[in-house]
């Protein structure tokens, strides 16, 4: 059987048009999906837009448009922002879809006919902003997840009976350790679970904006249970269709920023396990991208569009940046002057050096082809040097990789930058390129091929 890779982006809210904090997430799935490629592996990404919910309904109602209206434009925006960027996804579900309907209801039959939903009155504090019961002391009560003032909801709703898989999600964070990454993360979900869990208030009445509950339209589902959906309903679950659903799930990843773990780790399994189907097989929830040290947010008024960067630096710089500054896992501070100076210092100057060199060389000594050492040529140390350092790196840079360590597989990456330097300096092909002797040409022939060689490796 052959191999099958399957990652997701969480689908992004489209109460507003999309940051560089979205791209971040985007560009590291991105970067793990075109490398299963390179290894030969079948692989399908999967993003999307979230598109239901109170929150939406309000936006909409903001703005002077229809709830409709807003996510057909702000999606939009989140889809042209992610093809000028030439991420590779291979799907882009939107939760307004017809599919995805379809495959949410279907979901939650399946969860209702194996008995873990019934209907009851909820009365307590819900954080719109958040999509979010809380469990508060009162009225205006701030949310713990956003610190936004909650609002009193008392209506009739279904509930999922969400306590009934209290033991089997800690024998499955602590079975399967790497389910959740990083540990810290795994550390988080476990205690939240461990001090109990409550029912699930799993519809709203009291607005109309989203999916109906099957055989029950005046109710409408709860957002995240029909946000969390689309990793399925993409595949096709719930259609006539499962094609990709049986070569494709259990996803082999969901990368999720670390303020949705709750939703994730938590409530998605126990749905899956109520539903009688799979887990996913690993969820990695990343750090914050920072501005200068602190959150962005618009009351700050230091939200950074990826558009600004691409205008003035291109794609890779904003790629580069991202996965090299910041240990991917942990929260990272992104800035302006941080983005000039990793772009002049690795990418100018480091990479831009050395393809500079290279490529001017081969252009002027070998019209333009890249050069093949000469079987009878003879090998120095440097050689071995260099080609032993290319090896290292190939190997470490892997291992890190599979570890989405992406920083230090960059830093090892350039590493064999400054070797490759280094070995153009010791070699001096511009001087080997004056010789008209043989062995000279030979010598320059194997120099050269040998610093495109780098190139191609790092690049």
């Amino acid at each position: 059987m052959s191999q099958k890779f399957y990652i997701t982006t969480p689908i992004y809210y489209v109460n507003a048009r999309p940051h560089i904090g979205h791209a971040y997430t985007t560009i590291a799935c991105d970067a793990i999906a075109r490398r299963q490629r390179m290894l030969g592996v079948e692989t399908y990404f999967l993003t999307g837009t979230d598109e239901h919910g109170q929150k939406i309904e309000r936006a909409a109602q903001a703005a002077g448009k229809t709830p409709q209206q807003l996510t057909d434009d702000v999606s939009a925006k989140f889809r042209a922002l992610w093809d000028r960027m030439r991420i590779s996804y291979d799907d882009y579900i939107r939760t307004t879809s017809d599919r995805h309907k379809r495959g949410v209801q279907a979901l939650w039959r399946k969860i209702r006919d194996n008995g873990y939903i019934y209907k009851s009155h909820y009365t307590g504090q819900y954080c719109v902003f958040d999509e979010l019961y809380v469990d508060a002391a009162g009225p205006g009560a701030p949310c713990p997840e956003c610190g936004r003032p909650t609002e009193t909801v008392q209506e009739e709703n279904y509930f999922f009976k969400l306590s009934a898989f209290q033991d089997q999600l800690v024998r499955l964070y602590t079975e399967q350790p790497d389910f959740i990454r990083p540990e810290t993360r795994r550390n988080e979900v476990l205690s939240f679970v461990r001090s109990g869990l409550r029912d699930l208030s799993i519809s709203r009445s009291t607005f109309s904006w989203g999916i109906p509950v099957p055989d029950d339209p005046k109710h409408v589902i709860y957002v995240w249970l029909d946000a969390l959906s689309n990793y399925i309903t993409a595949l096709g679950y719930g259609s006539d269709d499962t094609r990709l659903y049986d070569k494709f799930w259990p996803a082999d990843v969901h990368m999720i920023g670390k303020e949705i773990v709750r939703f994730h780790c938590v409530y998605w399994p126990a749905f899956l396990l109520a539903a009688g189907l799979p887990l996913p097989k690993g969820i990695f929830a990343h750090g914050w991208l920072l501005f200068e040290e602190n959150k962005m947010s618009k009351s700050r008024g230091n939200i950074v569009r990826a558009e600004t960067i691409l205008d003035v630096l291109g794609q890779d710089a904003l790629r580069y940046f991202l996965m090299r500054e910041i240990v991917f896992g942990q929260d990272g501070s992104f800035s302006f002057d941080a983005l000039v100076q990793r772009y002049n210092a690795d990418l100018a100057n480091g990479l831009g050096n050395l393809a500079s060199r290279t490529l001017t060389m081969i252009t002027r000594y070998f019209r333009g082809e890249v050069p093949y050492p000469s079987p009878t040529a003879s090998r120095t140390a440097a050689d071995d040097v260099i080609a032993e350092a290319a090896r290292k790196m190939i190997g470490e840079c892997s291992a890190l990789l599979d570890q989405y360590q992406f920083a230090r597989a960059l830093e090892v990456a350039w590493s064999l930058v400054a070797a490759a330097d280094k070995y153009i300096v010791e070699n001096e092909p511009w001087v080997l390129g004056e010789k008209p002797d043989e062995e000279s040409r030979a010598r320059l022939a194997t120099v050269l091929y040998t610093s495109a060689e780098v190139l191609r490796i790092v690049t």
